[in-house]
Formats: C-alpha cells, structure tokens, sequence
C-alpha cells in the first residue's frame, strides 16, 4: 500500500534513506501536496542531505521540478534560501532553470545575495544564471549585493558580468544603494571598477546625496577623495549639506561645511540653518551658528512657495515644531521673531505654545502683528487664535496687546472709533463686535470682553456687543466696569505700560532691571490683579 504524502514527508524531513528507498517503489505519493501546498520534492530541497533529494528527485519524475509551493517557492529558491550548495547543484545539474523567479519576482540569484551566500551564487552563476536579470521594480542582483553590504559577492557578481550602472525603476544604481546602507567596502569596489561618484538620479539625488542621507562618514570621505561634487543639487535643491543638518548627521554636516561654497549654498535657495532647525538638530544648528551661518536668512521664493504658510525664517520652521530648545537658541543667536508672511507669535499662539510664546515676546516679537488672509480685523490677530484660552490672552495682554482696538466699530457714533471712520479700508475690516457674534465663539465673549477691560480705560459698548453680553452670568461686572469712572491707579498702570511700549513689557529682563518695589511691578504686570483670582 502507498504511504501518503505526510508521511513521505516526515520520511524526508528524518532523512531516512531506507525508508525513502522503500517509498521510491510506489511513486505515486511523490506527486502529490500538503496543505501548504508542498510536493516531497520540496521538502527534500531544504533537506541537508543531498542523496534524500537525489532519491526523492528520481522518483518525482512526473514533475517538472519546477513546481511552486502555495507561498510562490520552488525547489531551487527553497534550496537557495536554505544555504544549501549540493542541493543547488543537483538541481541544476537535472535541468532546472536558474532565471525561473518566485511568486515575488525574486531570482534565484538574488535570493542568494540576500542570504550571504557566496557558494550558491558561485553555483548559480555557474549554471546560467544571468547577473542582469531584473526582479520587482527592475531591482538586480547587484542592487542587493550593494544593499546586504557583500564585497565578495559583488565581486563575483561583476566578474560574472554585472554592472555597475544598472539602475532598477527609480533610477538608482548600486552605488546609491550602498551609500545609503553606509556600505563603504562595497562603495569602494564599484568606484574602482567604474562607478560614477556624480551620478544623479532621476530626482537628482546624488550619491553624494544619499551618502548625507545615511551620515556614513567613510562613504561621504571616499566619495569626496574620488572627485564627488558636494555642490550640486537635487531636483528639491537640496545639497548634500542640507541633507545632513537635518538629518543630524553631526560629523558629515561637519565634513561639509568647508567643501561647501556658498555659492551653491546661496543658489539653492535656502540655508542649511533652516534644514537643521526643521529638522530639529540642535547640535548641527550650534555648528553652523558657530561657523558663520546667518540665522535670519530667508528662503527663497521658489522655495518658500512650496509651503502653504509661504514661511521664510529658520526661526518659522522651529516654532511651528513646537522646539523650545532651537527656538531659544536662534533668538539668542539673534534671530528676528518678524521675518516671515504670517509671525512666529502667531503660529505659536494659535498652538498654545506657552513658552514659545514667551521666548518670541522677550525677544520683542510684534504682539500687535495682523495677518489678513484669513481674517482682516480690526483687532491685532492674535487674539483670534485664544480666545478659549485664558492663560495665554492674560500673556498677550500684559505684553502690550492692543485691547482697546477691540471696542472699535462703527456700529454707533458714540462708540469708540478708529481715527478715521470714513477710510474705506476700516469699513471692510471686522470689528471684535462681530468677529465674536457668530454662533461658535459668541459663548466666549463674555469672558473676553470681562478681561479685556482691564487692560483699557473708559470705554463704551457698542449696540451689537451689549446684545451679545446682556445675555451672559458676566454682564453685571460689565455694566459695574462701564459705568464707572476707572480708578487713579489703574490709569496710571495703562499710561506707565504705554509708555514702557509693548515691545519692552513681554521682556522680563527689563522688568527686573527696573529700579521699583516688587509690589509695584506686581501691579503693573497684574500679577495681584481680582482677573487672575478668577481664572
């Protein structure tokens, strides 16, 4: 009686050649599969035992040898992956073809690069295979190599006819491949053996580029030494040094700076400052400060559009990372908090960055700045982006922040008016009176308005906000702080604060330079003020 294929099987996998004698005599169990889809000749490809696939090949005769499992393999990518050298070259030596792929499209050459196996790459090369046949994304035998970092192989592999300009459907070549695996022994032997080290890709990263990319310092060295030009960009017009800043790379970016020219630093657009603090490279960004690198240059246009917010500062990139650390140390190195479209306070603000916040207000950031491509209000922006956060209105206020343009409109001539209430230009802006009437913010005006009353004298309420108020637990304290003339202190709290300027009262070094008594500078910061025992 046949035996079944699971017990063939187990015959296989124990390596007992008496017994698979026996089977040989009823072949029939030999072209049969398991669940997964396996013939005995599948297994006895992974057999280390190269007479068990030897007898178990005899008497598979109905089979092509060629057969694939359920998961794509067939006995020589099994025998490949395997490591298994005898079993390769019994297989071939029976007519099996070397270039017959798996389901993934993977040679089985290449397979044997990727396992690090010189003998079965030697073995297949023997038997036919071909170095320049192309597996998924045209991706070669020579690109693995280049990856799995296998100098011996590679040199095998173009003795045997491989290519050092093959590139897979990228356009990447085996050169870019292993500088970006940081493979400099393999990076050596193609340069030597006619590698391109200016060689771009259809993107135009260099190989220069990628090596930056990877931070591998033997590879940026040696691509150097053989003539690399760290000055050429990307399609991105990105340079090798801006790849490493942000990357962080702290020794490549150091190995750059002086082959570098500013040249091509300058033709690119934008600076490698900006690169590390996007990237958030501290250590990277104190090399280039320390190098000379200006902290306030500005990208340029063709860079800056790429951005929606058509930011322009390294500062910009820091802050809108929320990265206290490069934030700080660019405004100590002196950067300007004001050099971009839409601020740095302003992007800070609306992200409810409270020590940014603080940081940009010491360094005599515009806390009145307007950005009008969302919202042209009457009222400086900030104040849009807080109003559900208390904290940081009570920040923006005690450093000089116009509140008194938020009792501005011309809803009713007594109320208190822009200078010129005829300028056509203040007729399209939004007064604070409507810009908080609509149906999602107008549960936060009395708190607002509440708050913003300590920061102004007298002032009145036009028609529409006393509508909106009437209706809110608040509107008694409002009325009490309307109605009333304000206290001698509290005015001369605003004439003092107006005359510090807004720019001076968000630094706290001036505050503590200040010749007066804490507990007037406690006063005059609000600091004792009933706001604060409320909120």
């Amino acid at each position: 009686m046949c035996s079944n294929v699971v017990y063939t099987n187990d015959v296989i996998n124990l390596g007992d050649i008496l017994a698979l004698q026996e089977l040989t005599k009823c072949p029939t169990g030999f072209n049969e599969t398991d669940d997964s889809g396996w013939y005995p000749l599948h297994k006895a490809a992974v057999q280390p035992m190269v007479k068990v696939l030897e007898k178990v090949m005899n008497a598979s005769f109905m089979l092509s040898l060629e057969e694939k499992t359920l998961m794509g393999e067939t006995p020589l990518t099994l025998a490949v992956m395997a490591r298994l050298v005898d079993n390769v070259t019994l297989l071939l030596d029976h007519g099996v073809s070397p270039h017959t792929a798996n389901s993934k499209n993977e040679t089985p050459l290449l397979l044997a690069v990727r396992y690090g196996s010189y003998d079965v790459a030697a073995a297949l090369l023997r038997g036919g295979a071909s170095v320049e046949q192309v597996c998924l994304k045209r991706w070669t035998a020579m690109h693995e190599a280049a990856k799995m970092g296998c100098p011996d192989i590679m040199v095998l592999l173009l003795q045997h006819g491989g290519r050092v300009t093959e590139i897979d459907q990228d356009g990447v070549t085996p050169m870019a491949i292993a500088v970006e695996y940081a493979h400099s022994d393999v990076l050596e032997i193609l340069i030597h053996n006619g590698g391109n080290v200016n060689a771009q890709a259809p993107n135009g990263d260099s190989v220069l580029f990628d090596a930056a990319g990877s931070g591998s310092l033997e590879c940026i060295e040696l691509l150097l030494q053989n003539g690399a030009n760290p000055n050429v960009p990307s399609l991105c017009s990105q340079l090798p040094i801006h790849r490493a800043a942000y990357l962080g790379h702290y020794l490549a970016l150091k190995t750059f700076i002086p082959v570098t020219t500013r040249r091509a630093i300058r033709l690119s657009g934008q600076s490698p400052i900006h690169s590390a603090a996007d990237g958030g490279q501290v250590q990277c960004l104190e090399l280039l400060m320390e190098k000379g690198f200006d902290v306030n240059s500005l990208l340029d246009f063709h860079i800056s559009e790429n951005y929606g917010d058509m930011r322009k500062s390294a500062l910009y990139f820091a802050v809108s990372n929320g990265d206290v650390t490069c934030t700080k140390m660019l405004l100590n190195a002196g950067a300007k908090p004001d050099l971009d479209p839409l601020r740095c306070l302003l992007v800070a603000v609306r992200a409810g960055r409270y020590e940014i916040v603080k940081l940009l207000l010491a360094s005599q950031a515009d806390v009145n700045c307007y950005f009008t491509v969302v919202s042209d209000t009457v009222f400086p922006t900030a104040l849009q982006y807080c109003l559900q956060d208390q904290m940081m209105m009570r920040l923006l206020l005690n450093s000089g922040y116009e509140a008194d343009k938020c009792f501005s409109c011309n809803h009713d001539n007594a109320c208190n008016d822009l200078t010129d209430q005829a300028d056509s230009d203040h007729q399209e802006k939004i007064p604070f009176c409507d810009f908080v009437s609509v149906s999602w913010l107008v549960h936060l005006a009395g708190r607002a308005v509440w708050m913003l009353l300590h920061y102004v004298s007298n002032v009145s309420l036009c028609p529409n906000l006393r509508l909106i108020l009437e209706k809110k637990d608040k509107w008694p304290d409002l009325c009490y702080i309307c109605e009333n003339p304000r206290s001698l202190t509290h005015l001369c709290r605003l004439m003092i604060r107006k005359m510090m300027t807004p720019k001076r009262l968000g630094d706290p070094n001036i505050w503590d330079s200040f010749p007066l008594p804490p507990r007037l500078i406690e006063y005059l910061n609000h600091e004792n003020d009933f706001l604060y025992s409320q909120t």
